[in-house]
């Protein structure tokens, strides 16, 4: 009977790193998320409230993020990519109650390769307008205009800077989620 007893704790000893592990890695999936909501979040908040007005050789001249579409989109990819975030942090929080069945970390992985999908090109297409709007286009005739309005700049940059981490908080969660897909039996 002895020997029994110490057969059921041997087996205990043996699920118990596993369970410990995918509580690991549920925890860790959520603090991701959650550091990916603050960051879209706060790019969200500084994009939205980025504006300048200054007078250059008598010419009023107003920057705002509105005026350019690609900051419209880069904007709305931000809160979008917040309220994917937010969606994907309750989902992830129900699954560390229950079992975690290979199937719903499939389903995480399309859902954070979209979300990291969408947060890359806002991400770029903000920083291809910045980049011109910085260092100008002379082919075209483009002029820089982030020595005239400095602070609408610095504003932009930080914003985007905070989207690009998001965007690379998604990306882990996207290979932490394929990783776990993995185990599907088909």
């Amino acid at each position: 009977m002895e020997n029994f007893g110490a057969k059921n704790r041997q087996n205990q000893n043996v699920q118990n790193p596993i369970m410990k592990s995918d509580k690991c890695l549920l925890s860790t999936q959520i603090l991701l998320r959650i550091l990916a909501i603050a960051f879209t979040l706060a790019a969200t908040s500084i994009i939205l409230t980025s504006k300048q007005a200054v007078t250059v050789f008598g010419i009023e001249m107003d920057a705002r993020y509105s005026y350019s579409s690609a900051f419209k989109f880069f904007a709305i990819t931000n809160m979008v990519g917040c309220a994917f975030s937010v969606l994907s942090l309750i989902v992830a929080s129900v699954l560390a109650h229950k079992s975690s069945d290979p199937k719903n970390y499939f389903y995480m992985f399309i859902h954070d390769l979209i979300t990291m999908a969408l947060l890359l090109a806002g991400c770029a297409a903000a920083t291809a307008v910045g980049y011109v709007g910085k260092y100008g286009q002379t082919h075209s005739g483009w002029l820089p205009i982030c020595d005239h309005v400095d602070k609408f700049c610095r504003k932009v940059s930080h914003s985007i800077m905070l989207s690009y981490i998001a965007m690379i908080l998604y990306l882990c969660l996207t290979i932490i989620s394929a990783n776990q897909s993995r185990k599907i039996m088909v």
